[in-house]
């Protein structure tokens, strides 16, 4: 695929990268910014894991890389705008400022193609675990690992039986009854702030449950993560929307993926 022409989209949003921590996905990402070119990328939140940084340094070539492909993409043109997130919090102290041409900001209205006026935030500001219970959110935050440790096993089980990629981390969350009932409930309470925001729509990250829906009068929209479900959310030229998943094969050296295939998320073809 390394002589295919990257896709052009007017927008890309990508959220939940956890660099610094062992469960993110960056090769999937390095690969999936190497055939994509946006006229502008929001980074909404969570990108660089503050929270394990903090208790244990790792910080492999691969998150370096990742790094060096937005600053070069920020070089070549790129609006890239980095919305700070609760992992990357220490960010908030610095916004307006400018890194390497990616500007740093707390959320930000974004006009897309067809006129529609959305608001692109992380998401944990209306997370009451974060912001209420903090012992609570960090201990969420190990178990969350843990879940990701039996993924992985999972994962390496069903690749020797020759089956298909299957997220256990993601079935737990959405199968729990609780999960499920958060899930709802945050995107709820997204959906009627930024109807009182006076937009038309909001894009945000936190939960790591891609979705796009309507929600009232307003379309709400997740862009997922780059530690399970490996999704980004492209703006096309005519404003309209779609969610990208980057399957697990694609990031196999030696074994690029071929061009999109239909996949469904939540009611909605997207790409796989």
């Amino acid at each position: 695929m390394s002589g295919t022409a990257p896709r052009k989209v007017r927008t890309l949003f990508i959220s939940d990268v956890h660099l610094g921590s062992k469960i993110a996905k960056a090769d999937y990402l390095i690969d999936f910014l190497r055939v994509h070119e946006a006229e502008t990328i929001y980074l909404v939140g969570d990108i660089v894991d503050g929270w394990r940084l903090r208790r244990s340094w790792h910080w492999p070539q691969s998150h370096n890389d990742v790094v060096q492909k937005l600053l070069r993409k920020a070089r070549k043109g790129a609006k890239v705008i980095y919305i700070a997130g609760n992992h990357d919090e220490f960010l908030r102290d610095f916004q307006g400022r400018h890194f390497g041409g990616i500007e740093v900001a707390d959320q930000m209205i974004h006009v897309a193609a067809d006129g529609r006026r959305y608001l692109v935030i992380h998401g944990d500001q209306f997370d009451a675990i974060v912001h209420n219970v903090r012992w609570l959110a960090y201990l969420g935050d190990k178990a969350y690992d843990l879940a990701i440790v039996v993924n992985r096993v999972v994962g390496r089980v069903r690749r020797t039986l020759d089956l298909p990629y299957w997220s256990f981390s993601s079935w737990a969350k959405v199968t729990v009854k609780r999960a499920v009932n958060f899930i709802s409930a945050f995107q709820a309470i997204v959906a009627e702030q930024a109807s009182n925001a006076g937009v038309d729509g909001v894009i945000c990250g936190h939960i790591h449950h891609a979705a796009m829906e309507e929600i009232g009068d307003v379309r709400y929209i997740n862009t997922g993560d780059w530690v399970e479900s490996c999704t980004a959310v492209v703006e096309n030229f005519d404003g309209s929307m779609e969610i990208l998943r980057w399957t697990e094969s694609a990031a196999r050296p030696g074994n690029m993926p071929e061009p999109f295939v239909p996949v469904v998320i939540e009611g909605k073809a997207v790409a796989a």
